[in-house]
Formats: C-alpha cells, structure tokens, sequence
C-alpha cells in the first residue's frame, strides 16, 4: 500500500515539473496521467522495492531545484539539496548526481552572484543532510563512508569472471545457476581475504573492486563483450527476452521504441534549452553509472522512465498542436 501511495505521489510530481517545464496545464495533467499507467513504473510500485520513494525524491530534488533557479530562492534549493541526500540515502546512486546541484551557475538569466548563492545552497542542504548518516558510519567502523559500502560488492558481482555467466544465460533455470556460481565466487573471495581487510567495510569495498578490476583487464576481449552487452541491456526498448513471453516483448519494444522517438522530437523543440542539458546529463550520468556497476531495466526505469515521459509527452503535443504548444511565450 506504502509504496502504491508512493507509486502515486510520482506521477503527481511529474506533472508538476511538466507545468513548471512547459507552462501548459493540458499537457501537465497528460504527463501524469501517462506516468500513473505506464507499465514499468506500475510495476515497480506494485513491488517491495526501494525504487518508487526514490523515483519521487528524485524528482522532488528536480522540481524544486527547478523553481528555485527560476526565482531564485536559495530555501528552495537548500530543499532540493536535501530530497536529493533522501534519494541517496535511499539509493546510494544519487550520489553520483551531486554535480548537477551547481547547474544554476549556468542560468544566464540572473546575476552570477545569485546563481552562485542557489547552487551552494543546495550543496548545503545535501551536505547537511547527509552528514549524520556520514557521522553514524565514522564512528562505528572508524572509516569515512559517506553512505554504505556497497560499491565494490556491487561491481565485483557485475564486473568479475564470475559474472560473466549471467549474461549467457538463455533461461531462468541457466540464470538461477548462475547466480548461485557467482554467489560462491564472491563468498570465496572475500574468505580468502586477510581478516584486517574483512574487518573494514572500506577495505573490503575496495578490495573487491580491484580484484574484478583486475580479472576485466586480464580478459579485455570479454570486458568489451561485458561492456557491449551491458550497453545494451539499459538502452534495448524492450525487456529481456529471455524471460518474457514474446508478446510482451513485442508490446514493450514498440511502446518504448515510440517513447524515445518522442522523447527525442521533445528534447529537441523544448525551448528551456538549460533543463534540456540537464536533463540529458542527468540521463547520461545514470546510465554510466549503472553500466560501471550493475545494468537491470529495474533500474532504469526508475532513473529514466520519469524524464523520456516528460519529454515524450510534450514532443508527442507538439506533433498534435504544434502552434499551441511548441509556440508557447518564453518562461
């Protein structure tokens, strides 16, 4: 029921940026409209996962990072600081879009001094509310984890020898096996570890990261297989066919092949040219991330899905009613 209610609350937020974005209420109650029955998020929410809290504090932080540059109001983006840290505390992914919080240094529409004040704001508010949980981690293991150690487990998963018969296999059963063979390798590494390095949650992190490091650059071939495959498995337009019926397969592919075409005619007739580059930046960096760590359509569309609906909707109304839509008075 907690994460429906969620679920919920982010098509709400979607089409809240929508107005913000593109000034037409029509097409704002479309977005979320279209955000509430898409298929991938309704299914997201229908699960115990982490992934529909952090779809609406990252687009929380989006919002009102947003409105705060449109201003500007340095309590907004000290707000935004802080859904942002929320989504990071949800999902440690969010650290890495941190960098996006100095965007309004790039807002050529007020003085570099108020853009400098709305871009530290909100690394104050992200700072701020990350640092208890900073401090919680420094005094019980003595180390500096800003969120958890998860990273290198992670990336030792997706990115050792082990992991490689995840890709290769056709069937849930060959899957199934598969992870338990990785399960076992991973176990086995981090028992053949000094006992100093098991001990610390940074150190062992660290540990494993290196050692599938390693494992990658003494098989290139395969780490560019990996990678290719990786690539892949987060842009395909439809889900793994592996596991689903085709018809589904079918289904998805066309719906989402159509979601990026339009989304791709919106970026390109938005006249907000400085959310568009955030936006693409926001999908670039998520994506490259979870190519280094860890691919799962899961993940995507929790890290995508929200932008291609909001820029799909809008290039989908500029094809319907360009005049009143693409034409709209600047913001």
């Amino acid at each position: 029921m907690a994460n429906a209610a969620v679920g919920a609350l982010g098509a709400v937020l979607l089409a809240a940026l929508s107005a913000r974005l593109f000034r037409r209420r029509g097409l704002a109650i479309a977005t979320g409209v279209l955000a509430a029955v898409q298929p991938t998020l309704v299914r997201i929410a229908s699960q115990i996962q982490s992934e529909p809290l952090f779809v609406a504090l990252l687009l929380s932080a989006g919002y009102l990072l947003l409105a705060a540059t449109d201003r500007p109001s340095s309590n907004l983006a000290v707000l935004a600081g802080v859904f942002l840290a929320l989504a990071a505390l949800t999902r440690s992914s969010a650290l890495a879009l941190s960098p996006l919080l100095l965007a309004p240094l790039f807002d050529r529409r007020h003085p570099r001094r108020a853009n400098a004040h709305i871009a530290f704001s909100a690394l104050l508010g992200f700072g701020a509310a990350l640092a208890p949980w900073t401090l919680r981690n420094a005094l019980v293991f003595r180390e500096l984890i800003v969120v958890n150690d998860g990273a290198g487990y992670v990336f030792y998963g997706r990115n050792s020898d082990a992991a490689m018969g995840l890709d290769r296999a056709r069937d849930r059963a060959e899957l199934d096996r598969a992870v338990a063979a990785l399960e076992a390798a991973r176990l086995a590494r981090i028992t053949a570890l000094p006992e100093a390095v098991r001990d610390s949650p940074g150190r062992l992190s660290r540990a494993l990261a290196r050692a599938a490091l390693d494992e990658r650059r003494a098989d290139m071939a395969g780490t560019a297989r990996l990678l290719s495959w990786k690539i892949w498995d987060w842009l395909r337009p439809y889900p793994d066919p592996r596991f689903w019926p085709r018809r589904v397969v079918l289904a998805a592919g066309a719906w989402f092949s159509a979601l990026f075409v339009l989304a791709a005619v919106g970026f390109v007739r938005a006249d907000r040219a400085g959310a568009s580059a955030f936006c693409l930046a926001f999908l670039a960096i998520t994506m490259l991330l979870h190519v280094v760590l860890e691919t799962n359509w899961r993940y995507r569309t929790a890290n995508w899905d929200p932008v291609v609906l909001l820029y799909a909707a809008f290039g989908a109304a500029t094809l319907v009613a360009p005049r009143g839509v693409a034409e709209r008075p600047p913001a």
